[in-house]
């Protein structure tokens, strides 16, 4: 590890940084269209006189749709590339928001939800991974989180344009509101071919050259590009003498057969590592965040605020709640680590879960329901929420889940658990109105603070540290034991090797 640390510099590399900047503007695209659907839902079910169980529907069935995309995006990535994936990504967003944006009537808006979706399914697997395989391990959080950051930029700017769009005609507004994302979607599309491929997968095809040319773009020594080169060509199956600038592997590198070694046959370690990012994409959304991103306006009129405009405007600062203080955590991630910062965020989540629960209950049991303080302190503590949210789960969700997992399962192992996220989203989304009719928003809130305790005891145990890991060490980190002894024994051979040459 402190050969690692002296070969790479710690120092952010501009062109990496840069490359993972594009790569991210796809997930302002879909925040863009989680944020403004939770204003727009608002004007929808005024204009097309639709039912709660509509809303409902029209609200989660953009996650139902993204497991299609999520499946698809790992293997499409591996056989066309991270970059086109992206592109193709573009593509799909561009389609959506053009039907959305131009709907006549209530079931061609949900066919253009469900076509965005799919474009949602691709942009959550193929950028946090092609930013994850662009990084040095040394400065890999932060820019892994930018995906993370792009998301919450779009739910505020999809907030903010909910509210001023709000001022337009009925029947015109909601419409503008969604047409708006075809336009960097379709920038983004032509923008994203300036970018270069992920060198870990070109070193997957055979191509040695194209990918020594991008690691010494993105690296700022000569020796971190060969070191990583080195890396990534052992852990690829590479003979470690071979110069050639293009070599054929002996293993299939379209992602033939991944789902088998996956899900049927996998090692141990790699079984730990799907059990890691299966339960971390699972407990991000059923601790309840889409519940108060997506209905954030109906928490707030339940808590008593009545005008829309004050509705909207609390749901824009839960939006810049979200965005700095998922800002912060990306500068806390390569320092602190992916751990610590999980544990701290869950921990609070569960004081706001309880807090927000308690305030809504009071609310709802007072006879006027206009207890002031009650008012107060639901507006606190969904803030308070967001925040501890967003400063550990958020983020390092998508850096944990991307970097875990062995170079030729990296894209579709992250796809598995992108659509184990989806469908939990989908279920908090499709179900919130009924089951705050059920058991009342008070309750609800104390069954997501019940869940988020499941949550810090399954990381505390089951989530191991990856701070300032390369990618090719993650399989000794998920393994147990005199056998993990070994592979430290032998990775530092393999690094007093490189060291020599």
């Amino acid at each position: 590890m402190e050969e690692r640390k002296g070969i790479e510099d710690e120092k952010i590399n501009k062109y990496s940084c840069a490359s993972a900047i594009v790569a991210s503007m796809i997930s302002i695209i879909f925040g863009y269209e989680t944020g403004v659907m939770s204003g727009a839902l608002i004007f929808i079910k005024e204009d097309l006189k639709i039912t709660e169980l509509q809303v409902e529907a029209l609200g989660g069935i953009i996650n139902f749709c993204a497991l299609i995309g999520a499946l698809s995006a790992g293997r499409t990535s591996d056989y066309i590339g991270r970059r086109y994936t992206i592109c193709l990504a573009s593509v799909i967003f561009f389609s959506g928001s053009l039907l959305m944006g131009f709907a006549p009537n209530y079931a061609i808006l949900l066919a253009g939800r469900c076509v965005a979706g799919m474009g949602v399914g691709f942009a959550l697997v193929i950028a946090p991974v092609y930013s994850v395989e662009i990084s040095a391990a040394s400065t890999r959080g932060i820019l892994a989180s930018l995906p993370e950051i792009g998301i919450s930029l779009g739910i505020l700017s999809g907030y903010v344009s909910s509210y001023f769009l709000a001022e337009l005609p009925l029947n015109i507004g909601w419409r503008v509101m969604f047409a708006i994302a075809a336009i960097p979607s379709l920038g983004l599309a032509f923008g994203i071919l300036g970018m270069p491929e992920s060198p870990r997968w070109l070193v997957m095809q055979g191509r040695l050259k194209d990918a020594k040319n991008v690691l010494s773009k993105v690296s700022n020594t000569k020796a971190e590009a060969e070191s990583r080169l080195q890396d990534i060509r052992l852990a690829a199956g590479i003979d470690p003498d071979c110069n050639d600038d293009y070599t054929t592997l002996n293993q299939d590198t379209r992602g033939k057969d991944v789902w088998k070694e996956l899900l049927l046959r996998p090692t141990p370690p790699v079984r730990w590592m799907l059990l890691a990012a299966l339960g971390i994409h699972f407990f991000e959304h059923a601790t309840g965040i889409e519940a108060v991103v997506l209905y954030s306006p109906r928490i707030f009129k339940k808590a008593g605020v009545v005008s829309k405009n004050k509705l909207l405007l609390a749901t824009i600062g839960v939006g810049i709640t979200k965005t700095i203080f998922i800002s912060v955590s990306t500068f806390l991630i390569d320092k602190t680590g992916r751990r610590k910062l999980l544990l701290t965020s869950v921990g609070g989540m569960i004081v706001a879960l309880l807090g927000l629960g308690f305030a809504l209950t009071i609310v709802q049991h007072s006879p006027d329901q206009r207890v002031v303080w009650a008012l107060w302190l639901s507006i606190a503590t969904c803030y308070l929420y967001v925040m501890f949210f967003s400063i550990g789960l958020a983020p390092v969700t998508w850096v944990y889940s991307s970097e875990i997992f062995p170079l030729k399962l990296r894209a579709q192992g992250a796809s598995i658990g992108v659509a184990v996220n989806r469908v939990t989203n989908a279920t908090v989304s499709m179900t919130f109105l009924s089951l705050i009719n059920a058991i009342t928003i008070g309750g609800a809130f104390f069954m997501f603070a019940g869940i988020s305790v499941l949550a810090w005891i399954f990381f505390f145990f089951f989530l191991p540290e990856t701070k300032g890991k390369s990618l090719e060490e993650m399989e000794q980190v998920f393994t147990r034991g005199k056998k993990s002894r070994n592979v430290d024994l032998e990775l530092q051979i393999k690094n007093d090797g490189v060291r020599v040459s």
